[in-house]
C-alpha cells in the first residue's frame, strides 16, 4: 500500500495551507528569512523552490497565482531570479533552531542562500 504520496496536511484544510504557503513564501522572499516549525519550513522549502524556478523562467502567471504583494512580486523578478539564474536549484536552506519554549515544537529557520 502506498501511502503519504504529495505534501503534509498539517491539520489544515487545503485552502488554509494554500493561503498560509503563500503568506509564508512572500514573507520569506520579502524578508529572505522566516521562522517556523520544522515540518512547516520543509513544505515552505518546497513551495519557495517552485517560485523562485518560475520567476527564473519567466513564468509570470504561475508566480502570481501564489504572490499576492506587487512588491515581493516585482522583488522576485528584478532581484531574486538574476541572482540565482545560474544555480540549478537549492535557494534556500533549513537551520534547526531547537524545540519552542512553549509547546516543545522543533523550530527551524528557512533562509535564502
Amino acid at each position: 500500500m502506498t501511502r503519504n504520496l504529495g505534501t503534509r496536511k498539517l491539520s489544515r484544510t487545503g485552502s488554509h495551507r494554500r493561503a498560509m504557503f503563500s503568506n509564508m513564501a512572500t514573507s520569506l522572499l520579502l524578508h529572505e528569512k522566516v521562522e517556523t516549525t520544522l515540518p512547516k519550513a520543509k513544505e515552505l522549502v518546497r513551495v519557495a523552490e517552485r517560485i523562485i524556478a518560475d520567476a527564473k523562467n519567466e513564468r509570470h502567471v504561475e508566480v502570481r497565482r501564489v504572490i499576492k504583494d506587487k512588491v515581493v512580486y516585482r522583488k522576485l523578478f528584478e532581484v531574486l531570479a538574476p541572482r540565482y539564474k545560474e544555480r540549478p536549484g537549492g535557494c534556500t536552506r533549513i537551520l534547526k533552531l531547537g524545540a519552542r519554549r512553549g509547546d516543545n515544537a522543533e523550530t527551524a529557520l528557512v533562509k535564502l542562500v
